[in-house]
């Protein structure tokens, strides 16, 4: 599940809302990215460096973006050989007037992302 979430490149193929990915960096242990996400005429892009803990953490940090602020943290807990509890904890605050055009949007991308990803790890690994 760690791979599935740290494919930024896959995201537009089944994160509803996500409309392009762009990877500019990748170490290791930090990914730089740019994702577009919208709905309708709705668009924004937003830059992010996602600090990674391999198999178990990615943490994202705003680089640039409509955002005043945004920090998420996906938390990858190992159940058993073949399933995990997947948690994301995200906080974001938009600047000036598009907390009102963009802010419902975000807010419903952002609470279903989790669903989005399970629905992937289905198709990806299986049942």
């Amino acid at each position: 599940m760690f791979a599935l979430v740290n494919d930024i490149d896959g995201y537009p193929e089944f994160l509803p809302g996500c409309l392009n990915s762009t990877l500019i960096s990748k170490t290791p242990t930090e990914i730089v990215a740019s994702l577009e996400v919208g709905k309708g005429p709705v668009r924004q892009s937003f830059t992010t460096k996602n600090f990674l803990e391999e198999f178990s953490r990615i943490e994202m940090t705003l680089v640039k973006g409509p955002f005043k602020s945004l920090h998420g943290v996906w938390t990858f807990v190992e159940l058993s050989p073949t399933s995990c509890k997947i948690m994301l904890s995200i906080e974001f605050e938009l600047s000036g007037m598009l907390k009102f055009a963009f802010g419902g949007v975000f807010s419903q991308i952002a609470n279903t992302m989790v669903d989005s990803f399970s629905k992937r790890a289905k198709v990806v690994y299986g049942e």
